[in-house]
């Protein structure tokens, strides 16, 4: 595989930098662990999708759009309330 440059700010490349070290990483590797970890906005719907297929199958639960929705909002009010502990 070839290697590309990527032009950041000096201050995020130091501090990743630090994140990585912390962690008995390279620079190079820790991008490389973080990009194997983080889902695409195309897989975290394909795995949505998968899970809402399973829980359908498993329990009969399939939300429409709009419960989804407020399930959502609900979630977010939640975890506001939770970070002003």
């Amino acid at each position: 595989m070839a290697d590309a440059n990527i032009r950041i700010p000096a201050e995020t490349r130091d501090r990743l930098a630090e994140i990585a070290a912390a962690e008995h990483l390279s620079l190079r590797a820790y991008l490389a662990r973080l990009a194997d970890t983080l889902l695409t906005p195309t897989e975290r719907a394909e795995r949505a999708e998968q899970a809402r297929r399973q829980l359908n199958a498993w329990n009969g639960y399939d939300p429409d759009a709009a419960r989804t929705t407020q399930l959502d909002a609900e979630l977010d009010r939640r975890l506001d309330r939770a970070g002003d502990r």
